[in-house]
């Protein structure tokens, strides 16, 4: 499955008052891994960029000069998002910018729609985190990824950091099937730890009907957003088919 985490700056924030890209930049996630593939380019407005735009990327009219305009760059722009599924955080906003330019380099293009399928991250984390912050740096904080490169904001800058945030939203505790044994250098050494039963009087705290409806609901956007490839949801649905047929009696 090929994924691209997708993010944009621009003049302004609205393009029906004519505000343009300036820069767009794509991270590739195939098989849940972030690969090495990257799509990144500065492009020239015909514009003036607003103050309140500037404070938030930094992009000066002086650095864009001589960058291909957005016409020039679209069609490989294209192909690399060709056929993926593409995330992006606040998604409308970022969209709506690209569906601009396309129609401003000519009506035949049609829309991104009509090349890839679009979620939206924020969505996710609305789901997954009512009524808290979900901006990129809220959830960096939260996922503790290193953000502290990110002093103004950059299309490339912003997809990578949302590509490993979408990857912990989605991924859920996949380090918890690590195996037991654990290989060691290049020998492949096997360390095993044994311990005593009677050592240990762990008390077995059983959940609520809400915390089970909860998981249930979390488990379940976690495999929407991942394209059916939560890996808990299957695991609990194995167990329950698994004790279903070691009982005969059951229906």
């Amino acid at each position: 499955m090929r994924q691209l985490i997708l993010d944009t700056e621009t003049t302004g924030l609205d393009p029906s008052e004519g505000h343009r890209i300036i820069e767009i930049g794509c991270v590739e996630i195939v098989d849940r891994r972030i690969t090495e593939r990257r799509y990144h380019q500065y492009t020239f407005p015909d514009r003036d960029i607003e103050e309140g735009a500037l404070a938030i990327h930094g992009i000066t009219m002086d650095f864009l000069k001589g960058c291909p305009r957005f016409d020039a760059i679209v069609e490989e722009f294209l192909d690399f998002v060709r056929g993926a599924a593409v995330i992006v955080h606040n998604a409308a906003f970022d969209v709506a910018f690209i569906n601009h330019e396309l129609t401003l380099s000519g009506p035949e293009r049609g829309v991104l729609q009509d090349y890839c399928t679009i979620s939206d991250s924020l969505d996710l984390a609305r789901e997954l985190h009512p009524g808290q912050k979900n901006s990129l740096d809220a959830l960096c904080s939260r996922y503790r990824i290193d953000n502290s490169k990110r002093e103004i904001h950059g299309a490339l800058l912003d997809a990578g950091l949302l590509a490993e945030v979408y990857l912990a939203m989605t991924g859920g505790q996949a380090s918890l099937l690590l195996p037991i044994d654990i290989g060691l250098s290049d020998a492949h050494t096997t360390v095993r730890a044994r311990l005593k039963r009677e050592r240990f009087q762990l008390a077995i705290i059983r959940p609520s009907g809400e915390e089970l409806l909860a998981h249930k609901r979390r488990l379940e956007a976690i495999d929407r957003a991942s394209g059916g490839n939560c890996l808990w949801k299957h695991l609990e649905a194995g167990q329950t088919e698994a004790k279903r047929g070691a009982c005969g009696d059951c229906p």
